[in-house]
């Protein structure tokens, strides 16, 4: 590989922000098993932070099973690549994160100087199986939703009357509108409830990965039935389906017409009797005239088209779904939050929610999180990073001395640190490797902060 000559600073800066925007976990370690590398979708993956893993040695930080050890470690003492090992372990909550792997020995001068791992969460996905196997979910009914506008009024009557149907449904809505709560509705309320019902995205798996987790896979007399195989009787739900490739949706296609599909390398066909649910966050009608989405495949799986509106578009329900997470926080943390306050009403029914359903539920639960035996939820309460967005144009420079509420000295101690690293941010022009020196930090771990504190150079 041949590399242009630039200054250290900019090759480093240049690597690191490239990492962070792929969207593969990669994790490395040096000759020791320490980590020397770990990016944003690796921490997703396996629900870490950074300063949990960085620069210590994964045996401290994860569990493994005796008989399945950690391949970057394998790879470390063999000096042998491992290619598509599927692996199940433990982070440091005992959570189980299944992944499936490329693992690789990095060298330097012939000697082997660390390990690299590249992965794909198939945590999900394994989830959903061992829980439809056990038959142990209860069905969500329309009952559940919580949704008076005539918007979303609209969406529940269209869903109830698929239901009835058995015809495909497709459903319209952005990121955090409740397409898959809309789907299990649907399911549950169908005559195929007694029935698997599956969910899947189509986001971000490679074709073969993607072929293999749909339609299974029969290779040297060795069967791996697929989600739809599994599913039969029941429905499945494809979420972003106009992410699939489009020789997966003409094998999708196919199936639906047919009713029957071969696994990947194998020869005789199999029959499922599957009903389907789709999902997008875009515009269908201009996926198909972008060549993302098939034309045939769009009239087969649109014939109920259910459009979920978003969370700004509805502000009526904004306080009814805020109640209705508060209960489920009380529940988690043995609370007993009563509503809240007229500030924060006033400030959800004012901002745009653009993580709309979703992100408003996180916002209660994260908030709730902290407290302990208040009764209304106050501005003061709410984390620090929202606050921000619900105020972005507002000067924070004197937020030490002018705010009059007396807030828990955690919360001022992280608005402390979000001015701070902000005030040396401007200073040296938003330049990470100067600011981290400055502020005596590693990259990473401003990088860290900026995420964590969704910093943004508009607030500046």
């Amino acid at each position: 590989m041949l590399i242009v000559n630039r200054d250290m600073e900019t090759l480093l800066s240049m690597y690191e922000q490239i990492l962070e925007m792929i969207d593969l976990g990669v994790h490395a370690v040096d000759q020791h098993g320490k980590t020397v590398i770990y990016n944003r979708k690796m921490r997703d993956i396996e629900g870490m932070n950074i300063e949990d893993v960085l620069d210590k040695n994964i045996l401290d930080v994860f569990r493994f099973n005796p008989e399945q050890p950690s391949t970057l470690l394998e790879a470390l003492r063999t000096g042998e690549s491992i290619l598509n090992k599927q692996q199940t372990y433990f982070n440091n909550k005992g959570q189980a994160v299944t992944t499936v792997n490329q693992t690789h020995p990095l060298q330097k001068d012939g000697r082997i100087i660390g390990a690299v791992e590249i992965a794909k969460d198939i945590t999900k996905f394994r989830k959903l199986i061992q829980e439809h196997h056990q038959r142990g979910e209860a069905g969500r009914t329309f009952a559940d939703i919580i949704g008076q506008s005539e918007a979303m009024q609209k969406a529940i009557r269209l869903a109830r009357h698929a239901a009835r149907s058995e015809a495909s449904v497709l459903l319209i809505g952005e990121k955090g509108t409740g397409k898959d709560l809309l789907a299990s509705c649907i399911h549950h309320e169908s005559e195929r409830r007694a029935k698997p019902f599956f969910a899947q995205t189509c986001l971000s798996l490679p074709d073969d990965w993607m072929e293999t987790m749909l339609f299974g896979s029969e290779e040297d007399g060795e069967i791996q039935p697929g989600l739809f195989e599994q599913a039969d009787g029941g429905t499945v739900l494809l979420d972003d389906i106009d992410s699939l490739s489009l020789p997966l949706q003409q094998k999708l296609a196919r199936f639906l017409q047919e009713k029957q599909f071969v696994r990947a390398h194998g020869q005789e066909p199999v029959r499922a009797d599957v009903r389907l649910i789709a999902s997008t966050s875009g515009d269908p009608i201009d996926a198909v005239q972008n060549g993302e989405l098939i034309k045939s495949l769009y009239y087969q799986i649109a014939v109920h088209c259910i459009v979920l509106p978003p969370l700004r578009e509805r502000k009526e329900d904004i306080l009814p779904l805020a109640i209705h997470f508060i209960r489920q926080g009380n529940e988690r943390y043995g609370l007993h939050v009563e509503g809240l306050g007229d500030d924060v009403q006033e400030a959800f029914l004012a901002y745009s929610w653009p993580g709309n359903v979703r992100e408003l539920e996180a916002v209660i639960l994260e908030t709730m999180a902290t407290m302990e035996q208040e009764q209304t939820i106050t501005l003061a309460h709410l984390p620090a990073p929202f606050r921000a967005k619900l105020a972005p144009d507002e000067t924070k420079t004197d937020f030490l001395f002018d705010t009059e509420d007396i807030l828990p000295l955690d919360k001022y101690m992280e608005e402390v640190e979000i001015y701070y690293i902000r005030k040396a941010l401007q200073h040296h022009g938003f330049n990470i490797t100067k600011t981290a020196k400055a502020l005596g930090l590693s990259r990473q771990n401003l990088q860290y902060r900026i995420r964590k504190y969704q910093i943004d150079k508009e607030w500046g």
